[in-house]
């Protein structure tokens, strides 16, 4: 492997999103408008262009601190994925949000986690609250359409009428769900709930085609691997890399092989009882020295566990473990009181800030990470993990799958 303090000059950058059921060109598109905001405010240069392969992506070349390095953004798709997961209609989103509910609160998954991050907690109580607020509207619809009837003698045409208003509204409030995003929220938190907190089939499967790809980017010419994971793309890509590394797949004369987790929601996940996977490939990837692992958070974004050390907190941190290193994007100091203004009630806008620019930028900066010349544990060798770390487990579910079963 190439020493850590080697500049770099050709960098492989996989991003795996969140529960995400846009098409990944919003993340190029992201990608071009951010950059060239942060490049005006930090004074580098960053030019985009079209990348060749059979995944998404695009080539950048960043001109940073005097270095020059050009690096190939690939996305790692499953949007189809959630796509799927989302074509449940009214009637079973409401089933879905029933079976969800019970399964937090029964495991008592629900309570412990609230007393880790509150915020993510209230995120994830939004939609339930949402949905039933308006089943409610709806129902009381048709018992006023039903008793207005009843006056004139005609209850039960009244009841067939109010039953149509009420399902005819309930269709409205879900086609305004671009704005209130109740009906994605509850299918994001359905999505883990259904399977207890072990990855569905097909999700397996797309991860493991995953993996197969950065194997081989870790046999070509590049300086640097770097796997990215936001929100719910952080736990599969703890499980990727955990699968890679236990399967020998990374070159000893290779490009290091970086990981950097960006608002993270891992224990959504590793405290269901079925998550044995995740936990076992949390315990595992936090001890190796093939790679270096460095994870985002921020307190100012209500959608993820900001500060929790996702081993630790879920459990499940072995003797020796050394990642991840822990540390805050600090909104308060990197963005403006301005800045911060315009995202006040926009929650999601702030747990994609990771992706974007920093008007009053720190030490984390994600275009010098995936476009600039020093690799991720070059950059941040002196970083110190925050003091305001959260790493007490909370986790009633501890059991792992044994390291010999996929």
């Amino acid at each position: 492997m190439s020493e850590q303090g080697a500049e770099v000059k050709r960098r492989r950058v996989f991003y795996i999103p969140g529960y995400d059921p846009i098409p990944p060109r919003r993340y190029r598109e992201l990608y071009r408008k951010e950059g060239a905001a942060q490049s005006e405010i930090s004074g580098y240069s960053l030019t985009l262009s079209p990348k060749k392969g059979r995944n998404f992506g695009w080539s950048v070349r960043g001109e940073i601190d005097g270095a020059t390095t050009q690096s190939e953004i690939d996305v790692l798709i499953w949007s189809d994925i959630v796509q799927d997961s989302m074509e449940a209609g009214i009637f079973r989103t409401y089933l879905i949000l029933a079976r969800t509910a019970w399964i937090y609160i029964s495991t008592g998954a629900l309570f412990r986690l609230m007393k880790l991050r509150r915020g993510p907690v209230i995120a994830a109580l939004y939609p339930i609250g949402v949905l039933l607020a308006q089943l409610l509207i709806a129902l009381l619809l048709v018992w006023a359409i039903t008793w207005t009837s009843g006056l004139m003698g005609a209850a039960w045409i009244g009841l067939g009428l109010g039953l149509i208003a009420g399902y005819a509204l309930l269709r409205w409030f879900k086609a305004k769900d671009g704005k209130l995003f109740a009906y994605y929220l509850m299918h994001d938190y359905g999505f883990s709930a259904r399977w207890r907190g072990a990855n569905p089939p097909m999700l397996d499967a797309r991860m493991a085609a995953f993996r197969t790809e950065i194997a081989e980017a870790l046999t070509q010419d590049w300086d640097e691997v770097l796997l990215v994971g936001h929100s719910s793309g952080a736990h599969l890509g703890v499980s990727i890399l955990a699968d890679l590394i236990r399967a020998g797949e990374v070159p000893e004369t290779g490009p290091v092989l970086s990981f950097l987790t960006l608002g993270h929601v891992v224990p959504m996940v590793s405290y269901l009882p079925k998550a044995k996977v995740l936990r076992r490939d949390l315990a595992y990837l936090s001890t190796r020295p093939e790679l270096f692992w460095l994870d985002v958070t921020a307190p100012g974004d209500p959608c993820s566990f900001a500060l929790c050390d996702p081993v630790k907190v879920s459990g499940v941190a072995p003797d020796g473990q050394k990642w991840p290193l822990v540390i805050s994007a600090a909104f308060t100091q990197t963005l403006s009181p301005e800045k911060q203004a315009t995202m006040k009630r926009r929650f999601f806008r702030r747990h994609f800030q990771y992706l974007c620019a920093f008007d009053r930028p720190g030490d984390y900066d994600y275009f010098k990470i995936t476009a600039g010349g020093k690799t991720l544990a070059t950059r941040f060798a002196e970083a110190m993990p925050s003091p305001s770390r959260i790493d007490t487990p909370a986790n009633k579910f501890i059991e792992m799958a044994p390291e010999d079963r996929p």
